[in-house]
């Protein structure tokens, strides 16, 4: 009898493992592919004619292009804690400030991690519905406590602790320090014996090679002369704030001093995330698997690989979108190598709108060539207006999307919901407070998207899509952001503007005056969504 009882239970074992086994292997893989600083302009699946984008126009030929998507900020940190979080950034309390402008949601590059570990993300409930989770790339979103983490130990708070398997990112961005890859809780090749340090107050070390003569230190610094910065020291000279220590002769936001075995080349950056991109599909091919892939490209400073130099004829800015579109060919192509394409969900879309002179004197602007980075859009990376949120969108899962156009409205604060629905979750519009789950927008199903999108610039500024209008709430806030070039004019006015965007693309005519009943209405709504709680 009770060999009889155990061999039922095997049996029964035997099924429900088999059974499992079966639902992973149905389980689609997800790649995100988040690039920096991309515009709705630069790609030729997008309307550009000046540059051709032919791995991401694959993409788009094979998938489905939204027109209407849009990041939850026109600057990094907040769209990326929102993708990944599915809760707007702005409501947080926490803000830093850039130059003279204030409360910003840009976090220094010794910001400790600035997701509660307690909160649901992505990765977390992708994790738990049997997936491999790895992140490669850019963070931005902090690392350790306040103030950063311990660079020359174990690495705590940081993606491992917010549902990550695998880790090899950028810390922050590649102008601020440290200037060094971490590889799940370490920093890669770093030698004992020269540990970092890293300062966002006062120079430190007696190696920290400072491009700002005129700071006043009581350290020594290794750098003695206007002639030796200019020709043998600085490879790209600063236009703001990018005037701190020196790293591959490009003076970044920050000082450190150490590391020096475990520094990045800055044109070996593209290659190296690509590839580790690569490695983390060929290791989880057999099992579903989730990959956020967050490209340093096309965020400054500008350096493209050996092979692209030139190659765009649009100067660097040409160049580095061509490195960009090339990291999407090789993801593509490892996808067929390994025959994971029918059954792997790819979204490539971007943080936010484009720029040109975001600190670095690169030439960016003035060799376009014709070129426009935010296509039809008004201004870009910064601005509550069009060009700094609405960005390119395209889904491909050949298994399940037909290829085709979409316009309905979309927001990546809703990914962590739809992703969630799509890997098995019934209750994905519960997760967070601001995510849903829009999983038949993104199969193609339905035209209709999200009722609105609430959108946030540099300085906070909330802005709300409805319908074809776009209303921008009035605030006290610089109308421009100074230390671009050319300026930035951030959407900031103190009075309320209100916006035909079906009409009126370019966001020319404030029609606030001529409305008053559709601009009380927006206004209202945009109040009731900033006053909601968490259920």
């Amino acid at each position: 009898m009770k060999n009889k009882i155990f061999n039922i239970a095997v049996v029964i074992f035997g099924i429900t493992t088999i059974s499992c086994q079966k639902n992973n292997q149905d389980l689609p893989n997800i790649i995100v592919v988040y690039v920096d600083d991309l515009g709705y302009g630069d790609l030729s699946s997008y309307g550009a004619t000046h540059i051709k984008t032919p791995n991401v126009d694959r993409l788009a030929e094979e998938g489905l292009l939204f027109t209407n998507a849009y990041a939850t900020a026109s600057i990094c940190t907040p769209s990326r804690y929102s993708f990944l979080t599915g809760k707007y950034h702005w409501r947080n309390t926490t803000t830093w400030s850039v130059g003279n402008i204030k409360d910003v949601s840009i976090a220094p590059g010794d910001a400790g991690l600035t997701i509660d570990t307690s909160q649901t993300t992505v990765a977390k409930e992708l994790k738990q519905n049997g997936y491999a989770t790895g992140v490669v790339g850019k963070w931005h979103l902090g690392l350790g406590p306040t103030g950063g983490p311990d660079w020359n130990g174990e690495i705590m708070l940081g993606p491992g602790d917010i549902g990550f398997d695998y880790i090899f990112i950028m810390p922050a961005t590649a102008d601020r320090v440290p200037c060094v890859f971490v590889e799940n809780r370490q920093v890669v090749g770093l030698d004992p014996s020269d540990p970092i340090q890293v300062s966002y107050g006062d120079p430190i070390g007696d190696t920290s090679t400072i491009y700002n003569l005129e700071v006043e230190t009581g350290t020594v610094v290794s750098y003695d002369s206007r002639t030796r910065r200019k020709n043998d020291v600085v490879s790209m000279h600063p236009s703001f704030g990018h005037d701190q220590t020196i790293i591959n002769g490009i003076p970044r936001i920050g000082y450190m001093t150490g590391g020096k075995a475990a520094l990045w080349q800055d044109d070996q950056i593209a290659e190296t995330l690509t590839q580790k991109a690569l490695d983390y599909i060929d290791r989880n091919k057999e099992n579903p698997f989730f990959l956020y892939f967050a490209t340093h490209d096309l965020h400054v400073p500008r350096v493209p690989g050996e092979t692209f130099v030139g190659k765009s004829r649009l100067g660097v800015y040409g160049d580095v979108l061509l490195q960009m579109d090339w990291t999407v060919g090789q993801i593509l192509d490892k996808l067929d190598e390994l025959k994971l394409t029918e059954n792997t969900i790819i979204i490539f879309t971007s943080d936010n709108g484009p720029v040109m002179d975001d600190g670095y004197l690169d030439g960016s602007y003035e060799n376009l060539g014709g070129h426009t980075p935010s296509g039809s859009l008004r201004e870009g990376k910064y601005s509550a207006y069009e060009g700094g949120t609405r960005v390119p969108f395209i889904v491909r899962w050949p298994k399940n999307i037909k290829a085709g156009t979409s316009k309905a409205l979309f927001s990546q604060v809703d990914l962590l919901a739809t992703l969630a629905a799509l890997t098995g979750n019934t209750n994905a519009d519960k997760l967070a407070m601001d995510s849903r789950n829009y999983s038949s927008v993104l199969l193609g199903e339905t035209s209709k998207g999200r009722q609105h999108v609430v959108q946030q610039n540099m300085s906070s500024t909330l802005s709300l899509v409805k319908d074809g209008w776009k209303y921008i709430e009035p605030t006290d806030k610089p109308q421009f952001n100074v230390y671009t070039y050319p300026k930035t004019d951030m959407g900031n006015n103190t009075e309320p503007q209100l916006y035909n965007i079906d009409s009126d693309l370019r966001e020319q005519e404030n029609l606030a005056e001529t409305y008053p009943d559709k601009l009380k209405e927006l206004e209202m709504l945009l109040n009731q969504i900033k006053n909601q709680t968490a259920k």
